[in-house]
């Protein structure tokens, strides 16, 4: 069997090897861009030799202006079809001419000729705005990279509500590890913990400016980040705990760890922690308000509007839910 050679780096040898030659041959006038952005873990850098199984193929995204779709789109796609081998490496190849607005309408249901307000930012998920600000540009008279560097991170505004939401997906949470462990319930415990533990890794994901994926690499992605190495002993063994008290000491270590993060960015005054029995109980819980530390820093009058709305960052997990691009709408209308 040949060695593996991944997905990205497959498309870039059929840009150059085939794409490439054609548009220059038959379109020596054409203003183009070209890419490999959107669905795949090949985009992501995370496919192997079992993603080839489905949905994994050689393509190349070509990007072309209005006018030229218009007049000669038809003629180009004819084009590249005629000279793009059906299979590239043993492997079927795929194509599309489109240009960049309509692109990312139909991915995004973003118009990226226009402003791009708070509200798009938090009604795009995640793992969408990853997904099309990875993946590779291989030629780009369009500007195409410019488009991908608008999206390459959240302005500072929407970023800090988005650290009060993930703190607040954490801060209600914490002493009931011990509350339920405490009953014997330690299966509902460890899946508080493991609740917790998500949340902790989504705030490293936020603290970092690195879009998290979805479930599938998750995992992956964060042990790629510059915190894992020290932080993901104590969510190990938040996740191994055979008892609550186990547990709730390891988050507590993990908490310290997201915490001195937090404060190492500069982005709000320090905030001190300290570990607290909540109502006299028997559990130690680590707290500090850094949602009230950000909530403080916000300045754009639209973001401080959302954030007295949703204070507990439930637009941040809705857009999880209601991911696709024609679920847009519906978020967009409860901004009104």
């Amino acid at each position: 069997m040949p060695a593996f050679t991944p997905g990205l780096e497959l498309s870039r040898q059929l840009y150059r090897e085939t794409v490439a030659p054609v548009l220059e041959a038959a379109f020596p006038d054409l203003v183009y861009s070209a890419a490999v952005m959107g669905r795949g873990s090949e985009v992501l850098g995370f496919d192997d030799e079992m993603s080839r199984d489905h949905n994994w193929e050689p393509r190349v995204s070509i990007f072309v202006g209005a006018k030229d779709l218009a007049g000669r789109g038809e003629a180009i796609a004819a084009a590249v079809r005629g000279r793009l081998p059906a299979t590239f490496r043993g492997h079927p190849t795929q194509f599309e001419v489109v240009t960049s607005r309509g692109y990312f309408l139909d991915h995004l249901g973003l118009d990226i000729d226009g402003e791009i307000a708070a509200r798009d930012w938090l009604t795009i998920s995640e793992q969408q705005l990853n997904m099309f600000t990875t993946g590779a540009v291989f030629h780009d008279d369009l500007g195409l990279q410019a488009v991908r560097d608008r999206l390459a991170y959240y302005p500072h505004d929407v970023w800090l509500y988005l650290l009060v939401a993930g703190w607040w997906r954490v801060h209600p949470e914490v002493n009931l590890v011990g509350r339920a462990g405490f009953v014997g319930d330690e299966m509902g415990s460890a899946l508080i913990g493991s609740q917790l533990v998500q949340g902790l890794m989504r705030l490293c994901f936020l603290m970092e400016k690195q879009y998290a994926p979805y479930a599938k690499w998750f995992g992956t992605a964060f042990s790629r980040l510059r915190c894992a190495a020290e932080l993901s002993p104590s969510l190990w063994s938040a996740l191994r705990a055979d008892s609550w008290p186990e547990r709730e000491s390891a988050l507590n270590a993990a908490y310290a760890v997201v915490a001195a993060m937090h404060n190492a960015l500069g982005i709000t005054p320090p905030v001190a922690v300290e570990v607290q029995q909540l109502w006299n109980r028997p559990f130690g819980v680590i707290w500090g308000d850094f949602p009230g530390a950000l909530a403080a820093q916000i300045r754009d009058p639209d973001v401080k509007r959302i954030a007295a709305e949703w204070p507990t960052g439930g637009i941040d997990q809705l857009r999880d839910t209601l991911w696709h691009p024609r679920h847009r709408g519906l978020l967009l209308r409860m901004f009104e």
